[in-house]
């Protein structure tokens, strides 16, 4: 009899299909079982305190958290990950706004675009040595102070808490919340990766260095405290959204490297009172100088050949448009908003009385 009761109590722990049961799943965590593996896919985003994320689930193991998986889970303030994940997806932790500590276990390798942006409660992260990719604007949001990378890590590394590729030529991410109103860009570095200083509200001065060769997407979107500004000749690129939001900038030297103004590249930034667009440049993107209202006049070299839709809409101060060339092809709405007089000069071809609904006028007659 007690050995018909122990063989009854050992089939019940086993499954049909011949593996363990295991433990009861957080009835909040949702899942969904991919072949022999467990991806988490959400969770109850009325739940706070602490969650511990299970490693099997069904007697398998949980190797992903899903993009966006815990997405405004606002009053989760620590959660644990298991070291059988080995992928966090893209935004899986974002708006997980009272989130102050998570451990990224040895296991995993990618960390996704946005994965913990706006947890706005993080002061400081680990990225352990396995880590091979994490996405632009991973940590945008966050109160971070310090980005540490583990000493074997080979494919990032940090430097005094900001986080770059491990030749420190390509800067990845400058915390948001590190302190200090200056920084100098080290002499090693090339690139500036999409979204680098997103949201770096307390920085006032950036000196970028003349190694630096392109300036990513949105690289210094929403800096309110940043004032002024140099692009070096040797940047040829850069992205949309570059100096986006950035109101306290009041001046902007664009290098002579510089081929085009990216999309919304200077939008907002309503204390710009003086660009000079070097002669290099060939087209002024979509929005790029969208509400610089204290903007008055500016200077078009002959090098410009299209300038897209809304590209200074909204610049309600700006009275003088110089043009040095030739009539380009513009958006239709490129000045709506704002009241320019146009002026060109008298041997350039294309023009005709008005450009995108504003009057056109010789630079001799200028006042």
């Amino acid at each position: 009899m007690k050995h018909l009761i122990s063989l009854l109590a050992f089939s019940f722990l086993i499954g049909c299909d011949g593996e363990k049961s295991n433990e009861p799943t957080n009835p909040n965590l949702k899942y969904k079982i991919e072949g022999d593996t467990v991806t988490i896919t959400g969770y109850d985003k009325k739940v706070s305190g602490e969650l511990i994320i299970p490693a099997i689930i069904k007697g398998k193991p949980v190797t992903k958290i899903g993009d966006e998986a815990f997405r405004d889970c606002t009053s989760l303030t620590s959660i644990t990950i298991p070291d059988s994940v080995t992928s966090i997806g893209g935004g899986a932790f974002y708006r997980c706004s009272s989130l102050t500590s998570i451990t990224i276990p040895d296991s995993v390798t990618s960390i996704g675009v946005s994965a913990f942006a706006f947890c706005e409660s993080l002061t400081s992260i680990a990225i352990p040595d396995s880590v091979t990719s994490i996405g632009s604007g991973a940590f945008y949001g966050t109160s971070l102070t310090t980005i540490q990378v583990g000493a074997e890590n080979v494919n990032y590394a940090d430097v005094n808490g900001v986080l770059f590729n491990p030749e420190k030529n390509f800067l990845h991410t400058y915390p948001a919340g590190k302190t200090g109103a200056n920084y100098v860009i080290p002499d090693s570095v090339t690139s500036i990766g999409d979204e680098a200083f997103r949201g770096c509200s307390s920085l006032m001065s950036i000196k970028i260095p003349d190694s630096v060769t392109s300036i990513g997407s949105s690289a210094f979107f929403g800096c309110p405290s940043l004032t002024s500004i140099t692009i070096p000749d040797g940047v040829t690129s850069n992205g949309n959204y570059a100096f986006y939001r950035c109101s306290s900038l009041t001046s902007i030297t664009i290098g002579k490297g510089v081929t085009s103004i990216g999309g919304s590249a200077f939008c907002l930034c309503e204390s710009i009172t003086s660009i000079t667009i070097p002669d290099g440049v060939t087209s002024i993107g979509d929005e790029a100088f969208l509400r610089c209202t204290s903007l008055t006049s500016i200077k078009i070299p002959d090098s410009v050949n299209s300038i897209g839709e809304k590209a200074f809409l909204n610049c309600t101060n700006l009275s003088a448009v110089t043009f040095l060339g030739d009539a380009p092809k513009i958006g239709a709405n490129a000045f709506k908003e704002s009241s320019p007089t146009i002026y060109r000069e008298a041997d350039a071809k294309g023009w005709s009385d008005t450009l995108a609904g504003r009057p056109v006028k010789l630079i001799t007659e200028k006042p």
